[in-house]
């Protein structure tokens, strides 16, 4: 579907600047998006292999294995449908964790691992279980204390102060992350007095 809304989008653009006649500066556009596409890859790759290597070093040395057993008991009052020894338990402190440190990329396919073994859990219904609303919920709106993407973005910029990010950053996730729980339990709430009636 998105696919076909982009399609969408460009072919109206290109029809819209054709008759407009601006079909040269719709070409001067795509040259220096795809130029600058380039050199902010080149950026954010820098950085995230070395936040990604932090993060390897801190698997190996314990670091992240100490934090996970830290959040353990929280994050099994969130997910109370969840085994603390099932394997989704794992992914969804491993996907938190990445997300803590900014590194969404990272972040991604833990998540989708999380996904399906909650789906699983969910006997494979296409209906998602309370678990996974809960966690896309979480996921979305995860503290995050290094926005490694965002100072990424900003060094390929020449920003003064790349870092300047990181203060706002952590107020905004911890406000938004404290507004998912709280708005995901009035709902869980909500139906669960609704099938109680």
């Amino acid at each position: 579907m998105v696919n076909i809304i982009w399609v969408f989008l460009t072919v109206v653009g290109l029809v819209f600047a054709f008759f407009n006649g601006t079909m040269n500066e719709v070409n001067e556009a795509i040259f220096n998006g795809a130029k600058e596409a380039i050199t902010i890859s080149i950026g954010l790759m820098s950085v995230l292999v070395f936040w990604l290597g932090l993060m390897k070093i801190a698997e190996q040395s314990g670091l992240l294995a100490f934090f996970s057993r830290m959040l353990r008991p929280f994050i099994s009052r969130l997910f109370p449908d969840i085994p603390s020894d099932h394997p989704a338990m794992g992914y969804i402190l491993s996907n938190l964790m990445a997300n803590f440190f900014g590194l969404g990329n990272a972040a991604t396919p833990l998540g989708i691992k999380a996904m399906e073994q909650m789906k699983k859990l969910n006997g494979n219904k296409n209906e998602a279980s309370r678990s996974m609303i809960t966690f896309l919920a979480v996921n979305t709106s995860c503290i995050t204390l290094v926005p490694t993407t965002v100072i990424a973005v900003r060094m390929s910029y020449d920003a003064k102060a790349p870092t300047d990010i990181v203060g706002p950053t952590i107020a905004a996730t911890l406000i938004s992350g404290i507004g998912a729980i709280l708005i995901d339990r009035y709902f869980y709430h909500r139906r669960k007095r609704k099938d109680g009636l």
